[in-house]
């Protein structure tokens, strides 16, 4: 558990551990007696930011890492296969490809605070289809053109790229 409010928002606090219920911390010590004082916050004290409390909400950053993780080990390619950088004119925006066996991962990331657009050269993979991995949501063919995408603020975006079958090809 994070032990005052400097720590919020900095590596430290992204470090510690955090509470498995609503009491503060991992003591049965007095919170006067503790080496740093406990933060009580409202919002990012432990009564919110627990175990328990993330597992009653869905939208929880802990439901979050897990769905993650569940992609991260559905999709073989994030840690083997090959890697191919894709070299787009934005420097603030890291693309690039993962192959392993029948899986073509594309994924998008943008290192910047702020938005950014950023054009692909994908013309090796005209007629493949974009399926964004969170929410299956497929985007449009990529074509001859460059493939355009707008990143919002330390946003990614994980794609399988579905190869055309002999329908889509028409």
């Amino acid at each position: 558990m994070t032990t005052s409010t400097w720590a919020i928002g900095t590596a430290f606090a992204r470090r510690c551990s955090g509470a498995w219920t609503v009491t503060p911390g991992f003591s049965r010590a007095d919170a006067a007696r503790l080496y740093s004082p406990v933060i009580v916050d409202p919002v990012y004290g432990y009564q919110s930011i627990n175990v328990e409390a993330q597992l009653r909400t869905p939208t929880s950053l802990l439901h979050w890492l897990r769905r993650l993780i569940h992609i991260r080990k559905r999709y073989r390619a994030f840690s083997r296969g090959s890697i191919a950088f894709c070299d787009p004119a934005n420097t603030r925006v890291l693309a690039y490809l993962r192959e392993y066996e029948d899986e073509l991962l594309l994924i998008v990331n943008n290192l910047s605070r702020f938005s950014q657009p950023v054009e692909l050269d994908l013309a090796p993979y005209k007629g493949y289809a974009p399926v964004e991995l969170f929410g299956e949501t497929r985007f449009p063919r990529i074509g001859e053109l460059s493939y355009l995408l707008t990143l919002g603020p330390h946003c990614f975006y994980w794609f399988r790229l579905e190869r055309p079958t002999g329908e889509d090809s028409a």
